[in-house]
């Protein structure tokens, strides 16, 4: 199940600080501008949101973590989740099994950018499109998507993430300023 927040700005930092984990207080703090602080605790609160909603857990989750910071849940390992957060809105995805998601917000036009991170076959897509910007958003979120979902984070030559693509089932959202993906391997 996908949760999205969009409104960050309503979030009292106070009380979330009160409501989270103290591995996620501690977290939360270490951010010097209170709406990083704000999106910090959006995305966890969606966390626990959803835990709540679809498994009845009440208290708040405390993570461990992969060995590329991925983050599992410490008391239950058969529950999967990924969390993500830009200027516009914060997004989480909660499943019975591995998913990937990210969120960003569309971004100024970047040639330098786009040849840095995509390759040919992507760039013609960006570049043939009627909004392209969007279309390199849509690009870098399935991307980073992948990368969550295998616990690999951008650690690797990002043209040939989306190589192997048939091997996950992506849903991409394109809203207010910003585009969430989420990914999950592809079981067919």
């Amino acid at each position: 199940m996908i949760y999205v927040d969009e409104h960050i700005g309503r979030i009292d930092v106070a009380a979330a600080l009160e409501a989270v984990s103290q591995q996620r207080r501690e977290h939360a703090i270490r951010y010097r501008q209170e709406r990083d602080r704000r999106l910090s605790l959006a995305v966890y609160l969606l966390l626990c949101r959803g835990l709540k909603e679809e498994y009845g857990i009440t208290e708040p989750p405390v993570f461990e973590f992969g060995d590329h910071g991925k983050p599992m849940l410490a008391s239950r390992p058969d529950i999967h989740f990924n969390m993500s957060h830009c200027r516009e809105a914060a997004a989480c995805v909660i499943a019975d099994h591995p998913v990937g998601i990210d969120v960003e917000s569309i971004r100024a036009y970047d040639q330098e950018l786009i040849e840095r991170t995509m390759n040919e076959d992507e760039q013609r897509l960006i570049t043939h499109s009627l909004t392209p910007r969007e279309e390199f958003t849509r690009l870098w979120t399935m991307k980073e998507s992948v990368l969550k979902l295998t616990g690999k984070g951008i650690s690797e030559d990002l043209h040939h993430v989306l190589d192997d693509a048939i091997r996950y089932r992506f849903v991409t959202e394109c809203r207010n300023g910003y585009i969430y993906t989420w990914c999950e391997y592809n079981n067919n």
